[in-house]
């Protein structure tokens, strides 16, 4: 059976599977009246459980506010994590920034879900796949017209100043037929990354709904993720672990990078061979110009320290003949080295994160943009040299 209850910005479904009885409460997690009905729900309800959309990531950051004081953005780098990190910021950015033109905070809701079930000494699940594994899965499992797709709206998030009103917000959460029609303009424009971001979590919060403790169960979950949670608690689907995996790297990818290292150094020594020494070395010379010029320009546009686009011409045209590590990784440890974060960057991320101008401001911001940046740039110079030396063959 399913019980359903609108109401203002917050939508309630009431199922009965088996011997449980599970509410769901899908909210606005900017909405400062998702806040109160959470709590209304939880005293009306007097549920055995309470499940929460966070992972064990999230839930922490959002229970320890000093969080970002323990980031150690070197190694973070060095592990290759800098641009799953920058998304994640990006993505807190966005919620943020709404939040505050609504004057409340991101995940108010699910703060209050949290402390009450504390406060009644009840379980609390976790019941979102964790955010690290999402982020991970959305790229490898996304084409390169994908990609393209993602970075361009990460880039347009960083930009755009719009506000958003409480109006807009409360238009879109009473206005099933809205919200449903951009879920499938998303499922249309990028399939793959829907699947992950959306489909596959609301497979794997309603079987951890399911799986909780108790006769009845809470749960505060997106409403976004409201109707497709209940599809498949209600159906009998077969659950894949392996949702909760993130893919190996596809060898397709890798031997596209080996092959152009390889197609890039038989372009040179087809310049040594059948050209001469003077224009191998006329070919090398071009290489050295131009992936460094595209690559120190990029570090200066997002104004690294001198020594790191100095060093951006010196690293670019070595590191883009290698396709495991990238210009991006070396220069962003070159300028976290060169200016390191102060206790002030730790302390104002959450604010700078929400600005334009934080991005260059907060030290570990600008570290992560000049990893994104000058990783493009890099690639720029790569594409636009292998035409330029190639052309010296004739």
């Amino acid at each position: 059976m399913d019980k359903s209850i609108d109401q203002n910005q917050t939508s309630k479904r009431i199922l009965k599977i088996n011997d449980k009885e599970i509410i769901l409460i899908g909210t606005a997690h900017v909405s400062d009246r998702s806040v109160k009905d959470v709590r209304e729900a939880i005293e009306e309800y007097k549920p055995d459980s309470i499940a929460v959309e966070l992972c064990q990531s999230r839930f922490d950051s959002l229970k320890d506010k000093n969080r970002w004081e323990n980031l150690d953005i070197i190694k973070v780098i060095k592990q290759g994590q800098g641009f799953l990190l920058f998304t994640s910021m990006i993505l807190s950015s966005f919620q943020k920034r709404i939040g505050l033109d609504l004057g409340t905070n991101p995940g108010e809701e699910m703060i209050t879900a949290i402390q009450m079930a504390e406060e009644k000494n009840l379980p609390i699940i976790l019941a979102d796949r964790d955010i690290n594994t999402t982020l991970k899965r959305a790229w490898a499992l996304s084409k390169f017209k994908d990609k393209i797709k993602i970075i361009d709206l990460i880039i347009e998030s960083i930009f755009t100043r719009e506000k958003v009103t409480e109006e807009e917000v409360k238009d879109l959460l009473e206005n099933n037929d809205l919200l449903s029609s951009m879920m499938d303009e998303f499922s249309q424009q990028l399939p793959s990354v829907k699947k992950v971001l959306i489909d596959e979590r609301d497979t794997f919060i309603a079987e951890k709904i399911k799986n909780a403790n108790g006769k009845k169960i809470l749960a505060v979950v997106g409403k976004g993720h409201l109707d497709g949670i209940v599809k498949k608690i209600e159906s009998n689907y077969d659950y894949d672990p392996s949702i909760e995996t993130v893919p190996a790297k596809k060898g397709k990818t890798s031997l596209i990078g080996w092959l152009l290292t390889i197609l890039i150094l038989g372009i040179f020594a087809a310049g040594f061979f059948t050209k001469g020494p003077k224009v191998g070395i006329e070919m090398l010379k071009y290489w050295v110009l131009i992936s460094g010029f595209c690559c120190s320009v990029s570090a200066l546009l997002v104004m690294a320290h001198p020594l790191t686009i100095l060093s951006a011409w010196l690293i670019a045209p070595i590191t883009t003949l290698n396709p495991v590590i990238g210009a991006g990784m070396f220069l962003s440890i070159i300028e976290a080295v060169l200016r390191k974060p102060k206790v002030a960057d730790f302390e104002n991320i959450s604010e700078d994160v929400t600005k334009f101008k934080g991005f260059f401001k907060n030290r570990i911001l600008r570290i992560l943009v000049i990893f994104i940046v000058t990783s493009i740039g890099a690639s720029i110079g790569t594409f636009i040299g292998i035409p330029w030396i190639t052309s010296l063959l004739k």
